[in-house]
Protein backbone atom coordinates (compact mmCIF):
# COMPACT_ATOMS: atom_id res chain seq x y z
CA UNK A 1 0.00 0.00 0.00
CA UNK A 2 0.87 3.41 -1.08
CA UNK A 3 1.19 5.98 2.13
CA UNK A 4 1.22 9.91 1.71
CA UNK A 5 4.54 11.39 2.85
CA UNK A 6 3.48 14.98 2.60
CA UNK A 7 -0.10 16.13 3.56
CA UNK A 8 -1.19 18.99 1.16
CA UNK A 9 -4.97 18.93 1.70
CA UNK A 10 -7.71 16.95 3.41
CA UNK A 11 -11.44 17.47 3.36
CA UNK A 12 -13.72 16.62 6.08
CA UNK A 13 -17.72 15.84 4.97
CA UNK A 14 -20.11 14.81 8.09
CA UNK A 15 -22.81 12.21 6.56
CA UNK A 16 -25.19 11.70 8.91
CA UNK A 17 -28.72 9.02 7.83
CA UNK A 18 -26.72 7.92 4.81
CA UNK A 19 -28.47 7.43 1.55
CA UNK A 20 -31.26 8.87 2.83
CA UNK A 21 -29.62 11.67 4.87
CA UNK A 22 -27.42 15.33 5.06
CA UNK A 23 -23.60 15.74 3.60
CA UNK A 24 -21.88 18.65 5.44
CA UNK A 25 -18.50 19.65 4.65
CA UNK A 26 -16.72 21.12 7.72
CA UNK A 27 -16.33 24.39 5.56
CA UNK A 28 -20.43 24.31 4.75
CA UNK A 29 -19.38 25.19 0.76
CA UNK A 30 -21.01 21.42 0.36
CA UNK A 31 -24.14 20.74 2.18
CA UNK A 32 -26.37 18.48 0.55
CA UNK A 33 -29.55 15.96 0.96
CA UNK A 34 -28.72 13.00 0.12
CA UNK A 35 -31.27 10.57 -1.20
CA UNK A 36 -31.72 7.49 -3.12
CA UNK A 37 -32.21 7.93 -6.48
CA UNK A 38 -35.80 6.85 -8.12
CA UNK A 39 -34.17 3.48 -9.59
CA UNK A 40 -33.40 2.52 -6.05
CA UNK A 41 -36.82 3.12 -4.52
CA UNK A 42 -36.16 6.99 -3.60
CA UNK A 43 -37.85 9.87 -4.52
CA UNK A 44 -34.26 10.95 -6.21
CA UNK A 45 -35.21 14.41 -5.05
CA UNK A 46 -31.16 15.10 -3.65
CA UNK A 47 -28.07 13.79 -4.52
CA UNK A 48 -26.25 10.00 -4.05
CA UNK A 49 -23.02 8.98 -3.35
CA UNK A 50 -23.05 7.86 -7.02
CA UNK A 51 -23.20 11.19 -8.37
CA UNK A 52 -20.82 12.54 -5.88
CA UNK A 53 -18.17 10.10 -6.59
CA UNK A 54 -18.77 10.30 -10.46
CA UNK A 55 -18.47 14.19 -10.12
CA UNK A 56 -15.16 13.97 -7.94
CA UNK A 57 -13.39 11.37 -10.30
CA UNK A 58 -14.04 13.96 -13.01
CA UNK A 59 -13.14 17.13 -11.69
CA UNK A 60 -9.62 15.16 -10.37
CA UNK A 61 -9.34 13.41 -13.86
CA UNK A 62 -9.55 16.54 -15.47
CA UNK A 63 -6.93 17.92 -13.49
CA UNK A 64 -4.81 15.31 -14.47
CA UNK A 65 -5.19 15.75 -17.93
CA UNK A 66 -4.40 20.25 -17.22
CA UNK A 67 -1.39 18.42 -15.91
CA UNK A 68 -0.11 16.30 -18.33
CA UNK A 69 -1.21 18.96 -21.18
CA UNK A 70 1.04 21.73 -19.26
CA UNK A 71 4.10 19.31 -18.70
CA UNK A 72 3.77 18.29 -22.68
CA UNK A 73 3.57 21.85 -24.05
CA UNK A 74 0.38 20.50 -25.91
CA UNK A 75 -3.31 23.62 -25.97
CA UNK A 76 -5.85 22.46 -26.00
CA UNK A 77 -9.04 24.45 -26.33
CA UNK A 78 -10.51 22.90 -23.29
CA UNK A 79 -11.67 19.68 -21.78
CA UNK A 80 -15.36 18.41 -21.04
CA UNK A 81 -15.45 15.18 -19.20
CA UNK A 82 -19.24 13.17 -18.95
CA UNK A 83 -18.77 11.08 -15.91
CA UNK A 84 -20.72 8.35 -15.52
CA UNK A 85 -20.80 5.77 -12.58
CA UNK A 86 -22.96 2.89 -12.37
CA UNK A 87 -24.07 0.53 -9.14
CA UNK A 88 -24.57 -2.70 -9.84
CA UNK A 89 -23.88 -6.05 -8.37
CA UNK A 90 -20.76 -8.64 -9.22
CA UNK A 91 -20.92 -12.43 -9.73
CA UNK A 92 -21.14 -12.85 -5.91
CA UNK A 93 -24.42 -11.03 -5.32
CA UNK A 94 -22.52 -8.18 -3.71
CA UNK A 95 -22.43 -3.96 -4.49
CA UNK A 96 -19.91 -2.73 -7.45
CA UNK A 97 -19.36 0.42 -9.22
CA UNK A 98 -17.73 0.85 -12.65
CA UNK A 99 -16.63 4.44 -14.16
CA UNK A 100 -17.20 5.44 -17.42
CA UNK A 101 -15.56 8.58 -18.67
CA UNK A 102 -16.43 10.67 -22.00
CA UNK A 103 -13.84 12.83 -22.69
CA UNK A 104 -13.45 15.66 -25.00
CA UNK A 105 -10.34 17.65 -25.49
CA UNK A 106 -11.36 20.71 -27.44
CA UNK A 107 -8.66 21.52 -30.48
CA UNK A 108 -6.50 18.75 -30.20
CA UNK A 109 -5.80 15.86 -32.34
CA UNK A 110 -7.83 12.45 -31.53
CA UNK A 111 -4.70 10.14 -31.14
CA UNK A 112 -2.93 13.15 -29.11
CA UNK A 113 -6.08 13.18 -26.44
CA UNK A 114 -5.92 9.64 -26.20
CA UNK A 115 -2.15 9.99 -25.46
CA UNK A 116 -3.01 12.53 -22.57
CA UNK A 117 -5.85 10.28 -21.19
CA UNK A 118 -3.43 7.35 -21.28
CA UNK A 119 -0.58 9.70 -19.31
CA UNK A 120 -3.86 11.19 -16.90
CA UNK A 121 -4.75 7.58 -15.48
CA UNK A 122 -1.07 7.46 -14.29
CA UNK A 123 -1.45 11.24 -12.43
CA UNK A 124 -4.83 11.41 -11.28
CA UNK A 125 -5.18 9.81 -7.87
CA UNK A 126 -8.78 8.84 -8.26
CA UNK A 127 -7.24 6.81 -11.14
CA UNK A 128 -4.68 5.40 -9.27
CA UNK A 129 -7.40 4.34 -6.29
CA UNK A 130 -9.37 2.44 -8.44
CA UNK A 131 -6.77 0.68 -10.20
CA UNK A 132 -7.33 -3.12 -10.09
CA UNK A 133 -10.45 -2.32 -7.78
CA UNK A 134 -13.09 -1.57 -10.07
CA UNK A 135 -13.85 -1.48 -13.78
CA UNK A 136 -12.42 2.35 -15.37
CA UNK A 137 -13.20 3.03 -18.61
CA UNK A 138 -12.14 5.99 -20.68
CA UNK A 139 -13.52 6.82 -24.28
CA UNK A 140 -12.18 9.76 -26.31
CA UNK A 141 -14.83 10.96 -27.97
CA UNK A 142 -13.88 14.19 -29.02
Amino acid sequence: MNKIEKKLYTATVNVQGGRDGKAVSSDDRLNVDLRYPKELGGNGEGTNPEQLFAAGFAACFEGAMGTVLRLKKIKSEGISIDSNVTLGKDANDGYQLAVTLDITIKGVERSVAQEVVDEAHQVCPYAKATRGNIEVISNVVG
